[in-house]
């Protein structure tokens, strides 16, 4: 016997339709759940880093309204000063053009020696008479001349002679010639005399200064204002400081100024 084949039935199939893909594997197993992704996300970035706190001293503030009080306190001062400021210079600002204050001149007209012996005991005794010649420029202004002036005169460092001027009130445009004695006494006074004796003989002349502190009251009108300090500096060149010789000045130069 011959030995059938078997023939299989054949089915056709389409070669030309497309093959289904096959789904990736998931990111997440089924066992696990979402929020344990998300826990696991946390736990793999980096946790920020905490900076240390810095501990701070509280102090308690002080009390509005004190600190208040004070401010205007201060503005207040402030304020006040500031008035009395401005009401001078106005006040001085009016009286200045209402009556051109000028300074006042003076001069040292004439210088006579009367003693200048060195005693036995090494001293020195002078005795001056000045004639001051003083001048006052103004038209509507007075100058009252007070007590408790002074005048000195003085070689280099050392004080010859002092005194005082008179107490007299000068009027408007009024020139005053005033003469004034000056005297004193030094003490150790032989190296003064060389030096003296030593100025003569070099340069035929004695330097001398003079200084003078009056205390005035000025009058604009019919005001007088507070009492101020004349301050008044004069240089003098004479020949000579022989007693009861002819005295002649060869130069005389005077500065003022004043002090309230």
């Amino acid at each position: 016997m011959t030995d059938h084949q078997k023939i299989h039935p054949f089915h056709d199939v389409d070669l030309e339709a497309p093959q289904q893909q096959q789904p990736s594997a998931p990111l997440v197993t089924r066992n696990m759940s979402k929020s344990d992704d998300v826990q696991h996300h946390q736990q793999q970035q980096p946790l920020p880093t905490q900076q240390p706190s810095i501990p701070m001293n509280h102090y308690p503030k002080p009390p509005k309204k004190r600190r208040s009080c004070c401010c205007r306190l201060f503005c207040w001062l402030f304020s006040i000063l500031l008035i009395l400021i401005i009401a001078i210079a106005i006040a001085i600002g009016v009286l200045f053009l209402a009556f051109r204050p000028k300074i006042p001149k003076y001069s040292v007209d004439e210088l006579h020696v009367t003693q200048f012996d060195l005693s036995g005991n090494n001293s020195l005794s002078v005795t001056f008479n000045l004639s001051i010649t003083a001048r006052n420029p103004n038209k509507r202004i007075g100058i009252d001349y007070r007590g408790g002036s002074h005048i000195s005169a003085w070689y280099a460092d050392t004080k010859l002679c002092e005194g005082s001027l008179p107490k007299f009130y000068q009027g408007h445009k009024n020139v005053t010639v005033l003469s004034i004695p000056l005297s004193g006494e030094t003490q150790n006074a032989t190296g003064l005399r060389d030096s003296l004796q030593q100025q003569i003989q070099d340069e035929g002349s004695i330097p001398l200064n003079l200084k003078v502190k009056q205390p005035v009251r000025i009058k604009f009108g019919k005001l007088k204002i507070f009492k101020i300090n004349f301050r008044v500096r004069c240089r003098i060149v004479v020949d000579n400081l022989n007693a009861n010789n002819s005295i002649r000045i060869r130069s005389s130069s005077c500065k003022f100024r004043f002090k309230l």
